[in-house]
């Protein structure tokens, strides 16, 4: 009878409980999305190695226009149009969404000779697509074609397509644009940012047309948030430790640096708030009265002031600095990045990589 309470205890104990217990028809749905997602990433493999010259062909012909891109497309490729849109715009390259239906009721007149359209159509025979194709050839507007094969009508009309091939759409029923979209969206991505590679876009340009979010807050140039005028502690590197310290007190919220200049104005030097503490802790009081330039940090690291923020904070977190001297061309200090600011403005929610611990050396 004991054996036999013992061994029902034993085979409770290993039953899961009802948490750990995942239902079949979860489990199932865990099977069907990786498998959704696998074929849609087979399909992103196979389009990525059947790449071929036409693309480089749309690159090189944007890239040489004097106007804009214009994307059109209807349905599923023309949402997929507008992210593309996005992204070109986002990247450097000036463009915008014309819905084919309202193309063919006056906003096509919106397109200039100079422009070039770029068709997203999976199958190359959208019928509104195809009524906007006698008119940009009337005008020899030329045509981009994103389409999947060479063999429809799409394709034959324009002056260059890339081809995305056929792909057998994901899911149970294979029929909701999925990997063909997926294709679609991935082709687009390459183009804009081919495009904006060749053009020279660079991470400033990015910063320009990102000015808001926490891409345009990550994208800060050093001028916009280094300490300058009364903030700024300046002298002479000839002047004695105590009368700058006097000169340089400052009401409020003080930087933990003052930068120290040569007599033609350039940067010497930097003496902080550590030096300081490191004099009086090895009971040197006596060379409070001698030129600071005798126990400044001369030829301080620094940074330019169009440099970006992100590259600012990483010069601090690598150098473990607190205070790092901004310059301009001339080797004139212009401002200062003091730690606290960046440690502010992580406080405040802006995503910028981890605060440089202080500088103690």
């Amino acid at each position: 009878m004991a054996s036999d309470i013992r061994f029902r205890e034993e085979s409770m104990r290993e039953q899961p409980t009802s948490s750990e217990v995942i239902p079949l028809d979860a489990v199932d749905q865990l099977r069907s999305a990786r498998d959704i997602i696998r074929e849609e990433a087979q399909a992103l493999e196979v389009l990525a190695d059947s790449l071929d010259t036409s693309f480089c062909e749309a690159v090189q012909l944007i890239r040489c226009s004097s106007g804009c891109v214009i994307v059109t497309g209807v349905g599923k490729a023309g949402l997929i149009g507008q992210k593309i849109v996005a992204t070109l715009g986002s990247t450097g390259t000036r463009a915008w969404f014309l819905h084919p239906t309202e193309a063919l009721h006056g906003d096509i007149g919106c397109v200039h000779n100079n422009d070039i359209i770029l068709v997203v159509s999976n199958s190359g025979r959208s019928e509104e697509v195809l009524r906007l194709l006698p008119t940009l050839a009337a005008r020899r507007i030329p045509v981009i074609a994103l389409t999947g094969d060479r063999s429809n009508p799409l394709s034959s009309a324009a002056a260059i397509t890339i081809n995305i091939g056929r792909h057998e759409e994901a899911g149970e029923l294979r029929l909701a644009p999925t990997t063909s979209t997926a294709a679609m969206l991935a082709a687009g991505d390459a183009l804009a940012l081919s495009i904006s590679k060749a053009q020279g876009f660079t991470s400033r340009d990015f910063a320009n047309v990102h000015p808001g979010g926490d891409l345009g807050r990550q994208l800060l140039s050093v001028r916009e948030i280094m300490r300058t005028g009364q903030d700024l502690r300046l002298a002479n590197q000839s002047r004695t430790i105590r009368s700058v310290l006097v000169d340089q007190q400052r009401p409020g919220r003080r930087t933990g640096a003052i930068l120290l200049t040569a007599d033609d104005g350039t940067l010497s030097g930097i003496f902080t708030d550590s030096d300081l503490t490191r004099l009086l802790e090895q009971h040197r009081e006596i060379q409070l009265d001698r030129p600071i330039a005798e126990v400044m940090s001369a030829s301080p690291c620094t940074i330019g002031e169009s440099a970006l923020l992100p590259h600012a904070v990483k010069v601090m977190s690598v150098r473990r600095l607190s205070e790092l001297p901004v310059i301009n061309e001339q080797c004139r200090p212009v401002g200062v990045i003091d730690i606290t600011d960046l440690i502010d403005r992580r406080m405040s929610g802006e995503q910028i990589i981890d605060s440089p611990r202080r500088r103690t050396a």
